[in-house]
């Protein structure tokens, strides 16, 4: 299996769910916990990308945005530089539902002839769960200088492919952002 390095973006304080969003519990567990039970099997080199020590309680590596208040691609950007592997994982805070299988899916379908590998779905393209080289460090920084903060824009800029997921597996990129959506899923569930 091709060496990877994980990286969770922490994200921080969410006004929507009223507290650190990584840390909001589903089935009694944060969902940052979910996320790493997901990810161990693929790597255990894990680092969370964070500045607070809300997180500290976790024994990996915490490491602090380069660049504050840069969204997703700073976090990335962060993750990036302070990565030793040339293959990197980028995982956002809020996915409690990614299984082991759909991250495994994607770093098997993950090529060096791309930079970034994103899952999509019938409805949108994921790119907080994705694979990222780190040869676009120079993009990241000079889209952060530039405050060019769209992950759009930034998969635009790179050699990327999309891996398309279909049915009941997409519902493992299901990112919970508000407390309404945290009722709707436990319900579900049941």
């Amino acid at each position: 299996m091709k060496k990877v390095s994980i990286s969770i973006l922490c994200g921080g304080k969410s006004s929507r769910m009223q507290s650190e969003k990584g840390l909001v519990l589903f089935q009694g567990t944060p969902f940052i916990e979910h996320i790493i039970e997901a990810a161990l099997p693929i790597s255990n080199e894990i680092q969370l990308v964070t500045n607070t020590s809300d997180y500290d309680y976790l024994p990996y590596k915490k490491i602090k945005d380069i660049e504050l208040d840069k969204g997703p691609i700073g976090g990335i950007y962060s993750a990036l530089v302070h990565s030793e592997s040339e293959i990197n994982l980028i995982l956002s805070c809020d996915i409690p539902l990614i299984s082991t299988e759909l991250l495994s899916e994607l770093i098997t379908k993950h090529t060096t002839d791309f930079e970034v590998s994103v899952f999509s779905d019938a409805n949108k393209i994921h790119p907080l769960i994705g694979i990222y080289s780190k040869k676009i460090i120079p993009i990241l920084k000079k889209a952060i200088e530039e405050n060019d903060l769209k992950m759009m824009r930034l998969l635009e800029k790179v050699n990327h492919q999309i891996i398309e997921v279909a049915g009941e597996k997409s519902k493992e990129f299901r990112n919970i952002n508000s407390l309404a959506e945290l009722n709707e899923l436990n319900t579900n569930l049941y």
